[in-house]
């Protein structure tokens, strides 16, 4: 069983073959890399200069359970060292925001415009943030991306 490390690179084998790679943030956090590719990526300086596309809490089990895979380990640098914001939307009352902050644990009251382009305070499944990811390259909408967007 893999141990949860910040700063560790992860391998993803998607569904359909490919391989996408991510990296262990503080907290339940991921980022996860502009990368779809045929073949796997075993140098991480080259993972690490990658674009980010985005980052989301993820369920530990997809490191303790090996569904993705370390493959090395570098100190975060700092621009990844603080998460950043997230909304939270009142599902019984939807004009009612906030904004979390993952990296301290506040959660402030907000207006619905400071909240776009934020992701939804969330924790994903991996079999989830593995169907975005194919759906992001093959430029597709992402139903449980699609689900968790500020409804109207």
């Amino acid at each position: 069983m893999a141990k949860r490390k910040e700063g560790a690179f992860i391998e993803i084998v998607l569904p359909n073959g490919k391989y996408a790679y991510g990296r262990i943030l503080q907290k339940a956090s991921f980022a996860f890399y502009n990368i779809y590719s045929d073949n796997n990526i075993s140098d991480i300086n080259a993972i690490q200069k990658s674009e980010i596309l985005f980052i989301n809490s993820v369920y530990k089990y997809a490191i303790t359970k090996n569904r993705w895979k370390i493959i090395g380990v570098l100190d975060i640098e700092p621009k990844l060292k603080e998460l950043p914001m997230e909304f939270i939307q009142d599902n019984l009352a939807p004009t009612q925001f906030e904004i979390y902050n993952p990296n301290t644990g506040e959660v402030r009251c907000a207006i619905k415009i400071e909240c776009i382009g934020l992701e939804r305070a969330a924790v994903w499944e991996p079999e989830h943030v593995e169907e975005r990811i194919i759906d992001f390259f093959e430029e597709k909408p992402n139903k449980w991306f699609e689900s968790l967007k500020i409804k109207d």
